[in-house]
């Protein structure tokens, strides 16, 4: 496993990088190498927050699951029976869970905004609540970036109350230890590493709409604010931040019954809820067929998490990964801020996986 992770640093792919292994949820291996700056001046190091993009959308599935297990929320319910004024223009009968799993057919806004407006949730909200699906709801799947996390957040704060960044804090880093943040404080920004992006053009050659409005518009995504408004801002789709033993703790107790550190997490039935299947197929968004869980990239078809079919877990903007296996009771992370081109199957993820399993 050690030669796999040094191997990347060799060929060069690596600029600064993490892998965490976790067994019944504590961590066995933990390892990290080259430099959290582009100017390569900062070692990463074992407190280095990493951006870890898409990722954050399986721990706002994970807050969506608890309250589901708490009662308080069904995957079936209707979004405007929480969310009134979601059920214009069509959408009276979209469920949570077709929210979760991308079926919403809201995969990107269809009308120009000035991207400083991804900053005002509420307005952002608004929008997605008065659009029309861009396609027929539960026909397919296609990854909603940026407005999953405006979707989730928004029915989140309505039966709980409070913001999914919020809750999350409260409820399980600051009980568990974890160094896990949705909404990042300014004392906190001197640890985060700086992401050298992937500068070639992208691969995605979809004509459909909900590829334009998701990805390929000029107002697909936040901007005009600065990084530090980036971090500070409450993203619940992308702009976590967290360490390898963060993540791989967390996702550790959904590995291993549920609980971490005596603390309850998730229920096991709650959590069979959360990975079980809702739609597979070619995804209209993204250049792959995924199995999608209730906010959960589950194993199948691309057996990206190891060898277990039960595995699932989500891949991040570049190439980073974090994923949970309960047939095994192992979890991981890998964490990078040198991009690759991939959204999802970036190839040093799935060696470092694969190399982990060789090892147990």
């Amino acid at each position: 496993m050690l030669d796999a992770f040094v191997a990347e640093f060799k060929t060069g792919e690596e600029l600064g990088a993490s892998f965490t292994l976790a067994i019944d949820g504590e961590v066995v291996v933990d390892m990290r190498a080259g430099h959290a700056d582009r100017a390569r001046t900062r070692p990463f190091r074992r407190n280095t927050l990493a951006p870890v993009f898409s990722i954050t959308k399986i721990v706002a599935a994970l807050m969506i699951a608890r309250l589901v297990d708490q009662g308080k929320l069904s995957y079936t319910q209707t979004v405007a029976s929480i969310w009134p004024e979601f059920a214009q223009a069509g959408k009276a009968e979209i469920t949570v869970e077709q929210v979760l799993s991308h079926q919403a057919g809201l995969s990107g806004l269809d009308k120009p905004i000035d991207r400083i407006l991804w900053y005002d949730a509420p307005a952002i909200c608004e929008r997605l609540a008065a659009m029309e699906p861009l396609w027929p709801v539960g026909s397919a799947s296609g990854y909603h970036p940026h407005t999953y996390g405006f979707l989730v957040g928004e029915i989140f704060r309505r039966v709980d109350g409070r913001s999914l960044g919020t809750a999350m804090r409260e409820d399980l880093a600051i009980p568990l230890g974890l160094d896990l943040w949705i909404g990042l404080p300014d004392t906190e920004h001197r640890r985060c590493a700086e992401v050298a992006f992937w500068q070639k053009p992208g691969t995605l050659k979809s004509t459909h709409r909900a590829v334009e409005y998701a990805l390929k518009a000029k107002w697909a995504s936040p901007g005009g604010q600065g990084l530090g408004a980036w971090r500070r801002g409450e993203f619940p789709g992308g702009n976590g931040l967290a360490t390898g033993p963060a993540l791989a703790r967390l996702l550790g107790a959904l590995a291993c019954g549920g609980s971490l550190a005596g603390v309850h997490v998730l229920s096991p039935e709650a959590m069979d809820l959360m990975r079980a299947q809702r739609i597979v197929g070619r995804d209209l968004v993204l250049p792959h067929t995924v199995s999608w869980g209730a906010g959960v990239m589950r194993n199948a078809p691309y057996m990206h998490y190891g060898p277990s079919p039960d595995a699932f877990g989500h891949a991040g903007w570049g190439g980073c990964v974090a994923f949970a296996d309960p047939a095994r009771g192992v979890s991981g992370a890998y964490l990078l801020n040198r991009h690759g081109p991939k959204a999802i199957g970036d190839e040093r993820a799935i060696r470092l996986v694969a190399a982990a399993y060789d090892c147990l």
